[in-house]
């Protein structure tokens, strides 16, 4: 396996800061063709990067899978809105630009975010497409687009549902208006990714809604999606395991999202 770690900036931010990923790149296998990719970005409200929650153990989980892996580590408070948008997107650049090195497809690159992250990957969906951002000619060769998106408990709108905290570290704004202008839901269109979604009804953190807002505008375009809600839990599951003992199950029973999205993804993929 490749584990490396990798710049994704020429230099600093502002802040200091230098977003990276940390590679799990399966060996090669001459016998196997391109192997799908998946980006996990933790959450952490925008304020930090959960990533020994929410980021090596996920990754590790879609290895077992036959994915490789890179978790991302990207830009939170005080940098603001599109700093992390813009790392997100250098992330599924690299994967792109190492296609062949690493033995990957360049049309099965996945997002996954949980949470906040959750919005990042959603952001990243459907802002792909802004020249603004990217400039005309990344638009046109779809560079930055991920083919398919996994939302984990997502944030998603500004709005009445929103979780405050996460437009405030976003935005660096206490301004409503300001939060509702990144509701991911807002902005999906027909080009937006095919996306599997999962969430918990008993959330207390970020509410449900926000996941079903979500596939309300995926449905409305005619975006293909899966919407998995279970009843119990509270936000933050992951894997829904235990801390140290990871086969065992947090909750009554495991929730198996991980095996759910790579048989969904699976599907798309033989398409």
């Amino acid at each position: 396996m490749i584990c490396e770690k990798i710049s994704l900036r020429d230099s600093a931010t502002e802040h200091g800061f230098m977003p990276s990923v940390h590679t799990y790149i399966l060996d090669r296998d001459p016998d196997v063709g391109p192997r799908p990719i998946i980006i996990v970005c933790p959450g952490g409200g925008y304020s930090n990067v959960c990533e020994i929650w929410e980021g090596e153990r996920v990754a590790l989980a879609y290895n077992a899978m036959g994915f490789c892996a890179l978790t991302l580590d990207y830009a939170t408070a005080p940098h603001r809105y599109p700093e992390a948008l813009l790392n997100i997107a250098a992330a599924i650049k690299l994967c792109r630009d190492r296609a062949e090195e690493w033995q990957i497809d360049p049309q099965k690159v996945v997002v996954l975010g949980f949470s906040a992250a959750g919005h990042l990957a959603a952001n990243i969906s459907t802002e792909w497409n802004s020249e603004t951002l990217f400039g005309k000619e990344a638009v046109e060769k779809r560079i930055y687009r991920p083919d398919y998106t996994v939302l984990c408990y997502p944030v998603i709108t500004g709005g009445d549902e929103r979780h405050e905290g996460s437009f405030v570290n976003l935005s660096g704004s206490r301004d409503v208006s300001d939060w509702v202008a990144h509701s991911n839901e807002k902005r999906v269109n027909s080009e937006t990714p095919p996306t599997f979604i999962w969430h918990t009804f008993e959330d207390r953190c970020v509410p449900v809604a926000n996941s079903l807002l979500y596939a309300e505008a995926l449905r409305a375009n005619k975006v293909p999606f899966e919407l998995h809600i279970y009843e119990k839990g509270d936000h933050g599951l992951s894997l829904s395991t235990q801390r140290l003992y990871r086969n065992k199950p947090a909750l009554a029973r495991k929730y198996d999202w991980v095996e759910n999205s790579v048989d969904w993804l699976c599907e798309h993929f033989d398409k």
